[in-house]
Formats: structure tokens, sequence, C-alpha cells
């Protein structure tokens, strides 16, 4: 079942589905590359740090074995103090090599991922104790892997560390006539000789290793078609809700405009497809402004307002059309209808004018 599931994802995973990854912890991660870093860092402790230390650390020890009676230890005081001394010589022995390997370790993992802080890894699971979770990552396509990693480490290791050693066998035959003060020396050339051919040995299983965590992590974030759509819809909306919402947006502004037909000085109709009401105070704009425009039905809605409100309505097709298609509601009408707007105005307004009464 699990295996129909991995097959059916095909797709490759959104930049939403990664983000979630990364804040969730599950990064990508090379754990030869750890092994590696370590045996770097033994290398430069050989080559570096381990003799400097020893010849600090030798006078010590030197003291205490050859003049012993030169340490009283008479009481619990004095088993204390040869403590201290030789802790703190051990002390300044050890913490170089201890900041080089934690070095070296955090290097190992900072240049493979930004560090982030997700409290989410450390919480308990019990997939990770689950017998059922273990078997399958024994035996899974990922524990497959790892043993194969293992054979082939294993290998490396086998033919490197017999090759050193057979190439230093006649030097350790000399060892024995040699003194014994040399040994020191030469076991650590001989060290630094393997460690140093591990690491060269193991920088091609390091660099398949960084490749195919990479690739395994994608390849476990692929998504199916459908859970594409699921995201879409969540992250976008559901096309039907939004759609709805539009809807009901357009009917809200519909019915707006409809009630700002009631301000209108005039309506201009064509003479039910179209209708432009148009506001004009001479204290409030320079020009007509279109205060509501529709066709059809909403064209009707505003010449029964306007006769609500006993608004003038004048049909003129051609302008009422050319209005419709060259204005937007709340904006002055364009100067080429200033003049044919003009007109109309003035007629209602003549009209409108009452007449002086006739002296008699």
């Amino acid at each position: 079942m699990a295996e129909s599931d991995q097959e059916s994802k095909t797709e490759e995973p959104t930049e939403k589905k990664v983000r979630d990854a990364l804040d969730e912890g599950k990064i990508p991660v090379s754990r030869e590359a750890s092994i590696f870093a370590s045996m770097a860092a033994l290398m430069v402790i050989q080559m570096f740090l381990i003799s400097n230390g020893v010849q600090q650390l030798t006078p010590t020890l030197k003291n205490l074995l050859d003049d012993p009676d030169g340490f009283p230890l008479n009481n619990g005081a004095d088993a204390q103090n040869i403590l201290t001394v030789v802790g703190l010589e051990a002390f300044r022995f050890l913490i170089p090599l201890v900041v080089v390997l934690v070095a070296f370790g955090l290097a190992a993992s900072l240049l493979q991922n930004a560090p982030s802080l997700v409290l989410q890894r450390i919480m308990p699971d019990p997939s990770r104790i689950s017998p059922v979770s273990g078997w399958k990552r024994l035996f899974g396509t990922q524990g497959w892997v790892e043993f194969g990693k293992s054979l082939f480490k294993l290998a490396s290791v086998t033919v490197v560390v017999a090759f050193v050693l057979r190439s230093s066998e006649a030097k350790a035959f000399e060892a024995m006539y040699t003194d014994p003060v040399a040994l020191p020396e030469m076991i650590l050339n001989i060290a630094m000789r393997i460690v140093s051919a591990i690491c060269i040995a193991t920088i091609v299983l390091v660099a398949i290793d960084l490749a195919w965590a990479r690739f395994h992590w994608r390849r476990e974030l692929r998504m199916t078609k459908q859970e594409i759509k699921d995201e879409h819809k969540q992250a976008e909306g559901d096309p039907m809700v939004k759609a709805r919402l539009r809807s009901l947006a357009r009917d809200r502004s519909r019915q707006r405009m409809i009630a700002s037909a009631s301000r209108a000085t005039l309506v201009i109709a064509n003479p039910t497809h179209f209708a432009i009401a148009l506001r004009y105070k001479r204290e409030e704009n320079a020009a007509p402004v279109v205060v509501a425009k529709g066709m059809d039905v909403i064209a009707l809605k505003i010449r029964e307002v306007a006769e609500k409100n006993r608004i003038p309505v004048i049909e003129n097709k051609a302008l009422a059309r050319a209005l419709y298609e060259a204005v937007q509601v709340d904006q002055v009408i364009p100067a080429e209808f200033f003049r044919p707007v003009a007109e109309l105005i003035y007629f209602l307004q003549s009209k409108q004018a009452p007449r002086p009464e006739n002296v008699q």
C-alpha cells in the first residue's frame, strides 16, 4: 500500500511543501559527511596538536613517575592536589582536541543546512520506537542504501589499513631495534597515514551520500496531483466560494450604485437598455459626475429610482450608449461629452425656471 502511494506521487513538491518540511525539521542530512568531518578533525589533531600537547603533558607525568616522593600523599588534601595538577594538565591537553572535533562537527552540519530551532523534532513520537516502523526503515529503500554504504566503508577501510600496514611492515621490524623514545613518533606517523588514506577513500562516498540525501529528500516530498490541487485551493481559496464572494460583492456594489441614483440631477436612457445617472452641482464639481450606470435590469432599476425621486429621465440612445462605454461610476464625464450634456442640463434648468408674472 505504501509503495502504491509513493508511486502515485509523481509531481515535484511545491514551494509551500518544501517550506513546511524545513519548518518541521525534515531536512536532507548526510551522515557520512559528519563521519568524514570527524576523520578530518582527527587528521588535523594528529598533524598539529598531538605533538605539542604531548610535549606539554610529558614533564608533569614524568615528574610524577620519576620522583613520586616529591609529591606528598599523606592525607586526602595531598591526593586532591595531585589530582588537581594532573587534571589541569589533562584538561589543557584535551580542550584543543575537543574544540577541533566540535568545530568540524558543526561545520559538517552548517554547510549542509542552515541552523534552525525545531521543537517538534524533540517531541515524543511513537513511530520512532514502533517495531513496525523500525522494520520498514531497516528493510526499506533507505535501509538497503545504508547497508550498501556500510559495506563500502568496511571494504574501503580494510583495503586502506591493509595497504598502509603492509607498506609500514619494514618500519615495524626496525622499531624492534630502535630507541623506544622514537616509537611514539613512528606510531603517530603510521596513524596519520591511515587516517589520511581513509579520508581520501571516503571522499567519493561522502559526495555520493550528499547527492543521495538530497535526491531521497525530494523524492519523499513528492506530491500527488490531488494534493497539489488541494494545496492550491487552500492557498487561493475554493473557486466556488471565491465566485460566490465576488457575486455578493458585485450585488452589494450594484445596490449602492442604484441607491446613489437618487442623488442624480438627470438620467440619460436608451430607453430601457442603458441608463446613465448624472449629478451636476456647480459648487461640487466643474463637470457632471456619473453616480450610477447600468444596462437592462439595472437600467430599469435606475429609471425606477429616478421616477420615485422625480429626477428627469431623458431618452437619447446614442448619448446613453456612448456614455455607458466611456465613463465609469464616480468619474467626471470626458470633455467630448461636455456640450451635449450641458445642452440637456440647460434645457432642464430653463424648463424648471419660474416664469415672471405678467404686470397689468
